[in-house]
């Protein structure tokens, strides 16, 4: 599977919820830093990352990467 673009996911995500990128960085406990690299495909990232912007999203991460794979 190729999760290249899962960044460019999660800000659409981010947006479509209205959320902006600090606040959607509180509610998923990671550094807005982070999320910003992430979002612009310059930071891999992390399973646990991965795992709390899930929870953020209200779903699992597998759930999370099904909506993906179907998004592509």
């Amino acid at each position: 599977m190729q999760y290249s673009d899962l960044g460019k996911y999660i800000k659409l995500k981010r947006q479509e919820s209205g959320l902006s990128l600090n606040k959607f960085a509180v509610e998923a406990e990671i550094d807005p830093a982070i999320l910003c690299r992430i979002e612009n495909l310059k930071q891999g990232i992390k399973i646990n990352v991965l795992e709390n912007i899930s929870h953020a999203f209200g779903m699992t991460p597998a759930k999370f990467l099904d909506e993906f794979e179907k998004y592509k």
